[in-house]
């Protein structure tokens, strides 16, 4: 089983129920899909961590600011090193850092995490991290060139992509194989159709419906793009 650790200060945003854009029920992305089907089959496991429960003073701080002065509070090194040793129990563990300045992340990227057996991911809040935590850490990583309010998004963003190369997560055994970015990270798939035959004009194309999988796999091939 492969298991994500996702560390952060808001816990709530995984698992609130209740919350105002809940409606009363569960709001955790988690709990739909192909993730919900992979956590009951005991293929992946994802525990999120609060945090404030590494610290040790009563008001539970995990920021301060900064020496030298300068906007905002950052995350401070303490509490993150005690909660990275209490979490890690693999052997083959990679601790990430969800930041701005990271390596991009990317589907090839993907297929490399999902090699490790544990996962944990540091969600950044505020103006970020305390730079003595990177001694901790193995990789910084990114969604993308833009900032976000924290790093529980880019968490999400990460687990599914990595899940889906988790052997039975996804389905069929063959379901990655002609998938966007399998090829390489240019690859774009084949367009797809379904039912009905004919829309407001639009028609499925006639070798898709001859049963001649032959020619349908040909017709496929010739219809995968390369990203513009």
């Amino acid at each position: 089983m492969k298991q994500f650790d996702i560390v952060t200060i808001f816990p709530g945003i995984f698992s609130a129920k209740g919350g105002p854009a809940s409606g009363g029920d569960s709001c955790c992305y988690f709990d739909y899909g192909i993730m919900r089907q992979a956590i009951k089959k005991k293929l992946i496991k994802i525990n999120i961590h609060d945090l404030r429960k590494s610290t040790t003073d009563k008001h539970h701080t995990v920021d301060d600011r900064p020496y030298g002065g300068g906007p905002g509070m950052i995350l401070m090194v303490e509490p993150i090193v005690k909660m990275l040793k209490s979490i890690k129990k693999k052997k083959k563990t990679r601790v990430i850092m969800l930041a701005p300045e990271g390596k991009k992340f990317d589907q090839r990227q993907a297929e490399r995490l999902a090699k490790y057996d544990q996962l944990i991911l540091l969600c950044g809040r505020y103006e970020g991290f305390d730079a003595r935590v990177e001694k901790y850490i193995d990789e910084k990583v990114s969604i993308g060139d833009y900032v976000l309010a924290g790093g529980e998004l880019a968490a999400m963003v990460v687990t599914e992509a990595v899940a889906r190369h988790v052997p039975g997560v996804v389905g069929h055994e063959h379901a990655l194989d002609d998938e966007t970015f399998s090829h390489d990270l240019d690859y774009i798939e084949y367009p797809q159709y379904s039912r009905p035959e004919s829309y407001k004009g639009q028609k499925v194309p006639k070798i898709l419906l001859s049963g001649n999988h032959a020619e349908i796999k040909k017709w496929r091939q010739s219809k995968r793009k390369k990203r513009k």
